[in-house]
Formats: C-alpha cells, sequence, structure tokens
C-alpha cells in the first residue's frame, strides 16, 4: 500500500504543474507605484498575463526596506500564485545590513529567473550648480546643512554610503516609499542628490528636472553614453550592477518553477518589452533559477563585506 501511494503522490506533482496556471497569479511588489520595480513588473504584467493565459495582478506592499513584501510571499503557499519581484534589496542589500530579519533569503525562496540588469543613475536637481562628480563633492564639503539624498532601499543607501567613504562626504539620508518619491523629492528641492534605478528618473533627465551626473556601471551605458562611470568621475571601485528577479516561496514545484520561468524569458525578450526596457535603460536578461541564485549568492557576499566596513546596520 505505501509503495502505492509513493506511485500515485509521484504521478500528481506534474498533473500540478501541468495543470497550473488556473487562477490569477499575484505578484507582490515591496514599494509603491511608481518607484522602478513597479513600473518594470507593470511593463511585464500584460505580457506574462497573454503567454500564462490568466490574470497577472500586481500588489504593492511598500515600506521597512520590502521586507514586508518579502514576508508575505515567503509566508505564501508555495503553489505559484503569489510571487515576489525581488531585487537586489531585499534579496542581498537586507540580509547584509540587518542582523535578524522574518524571512530567510535561502531558506524560503525558490529562484525563477532575473528579469533584467542595470546601473543605478546618480542625480541631482537641475536648479542645483552641479555638472559632475567633483562638483558634487566639493558642493556636498561646502553645504553641510543641505548634503542629503533620497533612497527608498537599500541598494541605493549602501551604495551612497560606499560614496561616503570613498569621497569623505557626509550626505546624509532622507529616506522615501519609492524610487519615483526619491527623484521628485530632487525636483522639489527637498534632496541633494539620489543614486537610483533607471525607470523613474528616465523621463525627468529628458524633461530636465534633474540632472544625471555618472553611472555606476563599468563602461558607459549605451543608453546614456554621455554619462562617465563613477571610475571615469574619479571615484574608483564603484561599479554597481543592479537586478530585479522574480522569487516563489519555497517548495512551489519545479514544474511551476518551470513554467514561470521559460514565461519571464518569453516576455523579457519580446518585442514590446524589450522596447519599453530600451526606454529606460533596462537590459532583458531572462536566466535560468541556478543562474539567478548564483547571482544572488556572489552579491550577498559582496555587500555582506561593505556593510561590515562601512558599519551599516539598519537594525
Amino acid at each position: 500500500m505505501k509503495t502505492i501511494m509513493l506511485v500515485l503522490c509521484a504521478l500528481a506533482l506534474p498533473a500540478a504543474a501541468q495543470d497550473y496556471p488556473n487562477k490569477p497569479i499575484r505578484i507582490i511588489v515591496g514599494y509603491a507605484a511608481g518607484g522602478g520595480n513597479d513600473i518594470i513588473v507593470r511593463v511585464m504584467q500584460p505580457e506574462m498575463s497573454k503567454g500564462l493565459g490568466q490574470p497577472v495582478v500586481v500588489e504593492n506592499k511598500p515600506g521597512a526596506q520590502s521586507i514586508i513584501a518579502a514576508e508575505t510571499v515567503a509566508k505564501s503557499a508555495p503553489d505559484g500564485y503569489t510571487i515576489l519581484m525581488g531585487p537586489s534589496g531585499p534579496m542581498t542589500i537586507n540580509p547584509a545590513t540587518y542582523s535578524k530579519l522574518p524571512y530567510d533569503v535561502k531558506r524560503d525562496f525558490a529562484p525563477i529567473s532575473l528579469i533584467c540588469q542595470f546601473p543605478l543613475i546618480v542625480a541631482v536637481s537641475s536648479n542645483l550648480p552641479i555638472h559632475n562628480i567633483t562638483e558634487l563633492i566639493a558642493y556636498a564639503k561646502a553645504n553641510p546643512g543641505k548634503a542629503n539624498y533620497s533612497s527608498s532601499a537599500g541598494i541605493f543607501q549602501l551604495t551612497t554610503e560606499l560614496f561616503n567613504q570613498k569621497t569623505g562626504t557626509n550626505l546624509v539620508m532622507i529616506p522615501y516609499k519609492s524610487s519615483g518619491e526619491s527623484v521628485n523629492a530632487l525636483i522639489a528641492g527637498d534632496a541633494m542628490v539620489t543614486f537610483v534605478d533607471p525607470p523613474p528618473v528616465t523621463g525627468p533627465l529628458k524633461a530636465g528636472t534633474v540632472r544625471g551626473i555618472a553611472v555606476t556601471s563599468e563602461q558607459r551605458h549605451p543608453s546614456w553614453p554621455n554619462l562617465p562611470t563613477m571610475a571615469e568621475a574619479g571615484v574608483p571601485d564603484m561599479a554597481v550592477p543592479v537586478w530585479t528577479a522574480f522569487f516563489a516561496p519555497a517548495k512551489t514545484p519545479a514544474g511551476i518553477i518551470s513554467r514561470l520561468q521559460k514565461e519571464v524569458a518569453r516576455a523579457v525578450h519580446s518585442p514590446e518589452v524589450k522596447e519599453r526596457f530600451a526606454q529606460m535603460g533596462l537590459d532583458p536578461v531572462g536566466s535560468t533559477p541556478e543562474e539567478l541564485a548564483k547571482v544572488a549568492a556572489r552579491d550577498l557576499e559582496k555587500y555582506t563585506a561593505v556593510a561590515k566596513a562601512a558599519n551599516i546596520k539598519n537594525d
């Protein structure tokens, strides 16, 4: 009898995956509407809905550096109907900067696929007399009362604090719920500078309401050929590649993970999504789960070392 039950269970697993999906899928985003990850997932949403044959619903759960969103997905049923828009922040920065989290990246999540990667853009208000990194450093040191930066996620905070260490500046963080709000803070004059993901800053850059002065990629990015790298701008060892990805709860069946991965890979390379990504300076990926796991492990090790050296603790 025990052998028969084991055989029946083994046969049932592929059937469950084969039947997937048969109802709407929720994508949990840990940032407010208008932020970079929110924009990315909404670009993906129609194409994924079409490919999966079910509605894909975006649910924003902003706050606490995306901890709320990550915990929500970690504790969700492992059935493929609740997945996390998991960028570098909650998956590699939070574990490096918090001594205790309500989730464990390795234990509680199943990697699905990298969606895209991109550099951060260093942007300032166009009303400030800052046109390059050298002028930013000089202005920050000459105006300590105004030396602040807007940030909505750990990756932006850690990168800016690394900038402080390397340049001797003392930029003080003003927290926001989304990178869109961080950019708006520059426009309003509430913040001096931000290290930010491309989607929410692309429009203001084109409109001239903010000024880009550098990128954190190792080489100049084709979307902003006139923006120097941090090394070119005089701050070496500040290449910070950023990514965002999809994660499911741990123990989600392999067949469902495979179905989602194939759909992500197809969607990011569809003409519609590729065009929108190109407009925002995003490089589509569509990796395997194994490739995503390696990238996450690599960055977790790197950012843990940076946070320790900088004594950055967000508890």
